[in-house]
């Protein structure tokens, strides 16, 4: 029976203070912003899910030149682009959702990934489902944070002997923040991927546009690789129908 023609895109729930200049982190805006206009373009139904059933966020992800100006006055800025409606008005929880229903799991990112989706319990039980059923996991850049915990095939984690990518620790470091992720005791995407037993591979720059597939895991490195991630997880999902 063909997979459903719908994704669960997984936004995080953790919205607190985090830079150096106090702002929070929380969703990185364009890393479900574009992963969505990809799906919609493609024909997919998308929902939008946190462990807790809400969200926030970051506050440096709306900034130049992470979104254009044009994405700001007309999307960011508008609180009734479908994607706003989805994020802040119709956010679900675990328990609202079936598995069943959908043929794509996507983790967005944000450094705040690192704080709620290692222990997104809800979030990681229906990634797994969902790939169980022949659909496909996706993640881009601190997305990669929720793969170790997602079980599959009876209960190994769904990294076992995969090779994926995600925000590279060289990143950290140019964004001046490995103080904070040292201090705060989170798990880096590298360290992430060798404790579930797969294989990390950074790409040739931080930010350079840099996915992997293998198999039905698709992983995206940083916000430049967010539209390309989902895109290439549709190519996967194309494929298996």
């Amino acid at each position: 029976m063909p997979l459903p023609r719908k994704v669960l895109l997984a936004v995080s729930s953790y919205n607190e203070p985090f830079y150096p200049d106090g702002k929070k982190t929380g969703l990185f805006y364009t890393e479900g912003y574009h992963p969505y206009e990809a799906f919609i373009k493609h024909g997919f139904e998308v929902d939008l899910a946190s462990e807790t059933g809400t969200s926030g966020v970051d506050e440096h992800s709306t900034d130049e030149p992470f979104v254009t100006q044009e994405e700001s006055e007309k999307v960011v800025n508008n609180p009734d682009h479908p994607f706003n409606v989805k994020l802040f008005k119709q956010l679900k929880k675990p328990s609202d959702i079936n598995a069943k229903d959908y043929g794509i799991f996507f983790a967005s990112g944000g450094h705040s990934t690192m704080y709620d989706y290692p222990t997104a319990s809800g979030l990681q039980k229906i990634a797994g489902e969902v790939y169980d059923q022949g659909g496909v996991v996706s993640a881009v850049c601190h997305g990669p944070a929720i793969l170790p915990g997602i079980k599959v095939d009876g209960g190994k984690s769904i990294l076992e002997g995969k090779t994926i990518t995600g925000f590279p620790t060289e990143g950290e470091v140019v964004m001046g923040i490995m103080d904070k992720l040292k201090t705060d005791k989170v798990v880096l995407m590298d360290e992430a991927a060798a404790s579930g037993g797969a294989k990390f591979v950074n790409p040739p720059q931080p930010f350079d546009n840099f996915s992997q597939v293998d198999g039905r895991l698709v992983t995206g490195a940083n916000p430049a690789s967010a539209t390309s991630t989902a895109e290439a997880a549709i190519k996967v999902f194309e494929k298996i129908q």
